[in-house]
């Protein structure tokens, strides 16, 4: 009896993850799409927070060495580099405060997150900095949302430094230094959701790649809330700087009283 039952249990299993497989190889119906473009024009009508993760990029995209002599063995200087976020959120409090954003792939920012991801992790120390930006800087959201550029070497980027030697961008409504859980979560399979990482990492090999951008899911625990210096010079209104910054309707913008409230 207890044989035929754990047949049967591996026989739905089985079956399970060929549907899985099946639906995740085909092309999208037109349902789906349909699905797809009705979410993103509602989404576009509804205002998401807008924010920078800034991190360390890995040790093999600094400078290589021709030269192996014993004083090119110290380690690389630090290269700093910052994405805009336009999907940044608060999952949790208790028992952990935790945050969530994706990040597309290919990208420098998530190959340095995964990188870290997959380092012993010093205890209470930070892989990264997500500031929240105030709607002031605007124009420190395009700038960081441009792969060809390196922000950190332009003189429109003020920042100072974290307790674990991070960008904490000035002028910014708020910054957490943040810790990644674990490794980042593919968004364009989600087999995951029902099976072990290491049985999705073995089926994952066997899916044809899909069309479009992919994402990828990073969670990180919230270690401090940093506090943010003011930036030199004066903002043009200083009332902006108090207020966050949106991006609604594809152009950003900030908040408002309703009237008569």
């Amino acid at each position: 009896m207890l044989q035929s039952c754990t047949s049967a249990v591996r026989c739905a299993t089985h079956n399970l993850s060929d549907n899985l497989l099946r639906s995740y190889s085909s092309a999208p119906s037109a349902q789906a799409k349909l699905v797809k473009q009705s979410l993103r024009n509602l989404l576009r009508e509804t205002a998401q927070p807008v924010a920078v993760v800034t991190s360390t990029l890995p040790d093999h995209e600094t400078a290589p060495r021709s030269d192996s002599s014993i004083q090119y063995q110290k380690k690389a200087p630090l290269i700093f580099h910052g994405a805009t976020l336009s999907s940044f959120t608060s999952i949790a409090l208790d028992p952990h405060p935790l945050v969530a954003f994706s990040l597309r792939v290919p990208s420098r920012m998530a190959l340095a997150l995964n990188g870290h991801a997959s380092r012993p992790q010093m205890q209470m120390s930070s892989h990264m900095v997500v500031n929240i930006l105030s709607a002031a800087q605007p124009h420190i959201a395009q700038l960081f949302s441009r792969p060809d550029l390196h922000p950190f070497s332009n003189s429109e980027v003020q920042w100072t430094q974290s307790a674990d030697g991070l960008p904490v961008i000035k002028g910014a409504l708020g910054a957490l230094s943040c810790a990644v859980v674990g490794r980042s979560l593919p968004l364009s399979d989600t087999r995951w959701l029902h099976s072990s990482m290491e049985e999705w990492e073995t089926e994952v090999q066997q899916v044809e790649g899909g069309s479009g951008l992919a994402s990828e899911l990073f969670i990180a625990r919230v270690l401090r809330v940093e506090d943010v210096q003011e930036p030199e010079g004066q903002f043009k209104n200083d009332e902006l700087r108090t207020l966050p910054l949106l991006y609604h309707r594809r152009a950003y913008t900030t908040v408002g009283k309703i009237p008569n409230q």
